[in-house]
């Protein structure tokens, strides 16, 4: 197959219907926005308005909070550790993002417990869950905080 071969499949796209080009057309003369009034004209008020009386949006609460200063962190499980590095090997940032465990690190990378750990790593990241670094230090290993 070559690329001038390539056409979609069929029924699959129709043709774009030509408003406002003649009555023979079955959508000529008004194109559907029918005699006059606010609707017909160019400019017609944005959506959501409604006629100068408050509008939805506005009278409903605000709701939530969005905490600006949160720290935000990336997270990687134990497990990950495990298939993606050999024993006795130093785990950083750079070498979490390089073994593509994680595509940002943001405020810094969390360990979270989840799964085994058997080869001792030294992991110096930004925080650990406490079932981590437990397990991290059961097998010979060292959760360093950086």
């Amino acid at each position: 197959m070559m690329l001038h071969e390539l056409k979609p499949a069929q029924g699959s796209t129709k043709a774009a219907k030509r408003k406002g080009r003649g009555h023979g057309s079955g959508n000529g003369k008004t194109a559907g926005y029918g005699h006059k009034g606010q609707k017909a004209r160019s400019g017609a008020t944005r959506p959501g308005f409604e006629g100068g009386q408050l509008p939805l949006q506005r009278r409903l609460p605000k709701v939530g909070f969005n905490n600006i200063f949160a720290t935000v962190y990336s997270t990687i499980k134990i497990s990950d550790l495990e298939n993606k590095f050999e024993a006795n090997a130093v785990v950083d940032e750079a070498a979490v993002v390089a073994a593509g465990l994680v595509k940002k690190t943001n405020d810094g990378i969390k360990v979270l417990g989840n799964g085994e750990l058997t080869k001792p790593l030294t992991v110096q990241l930004k925080a650990f869950t406490a079932t981590a670094k437990e397990k991290i230090e059961a097998a010979g290993g060292k959760a360093e905080v950086k």
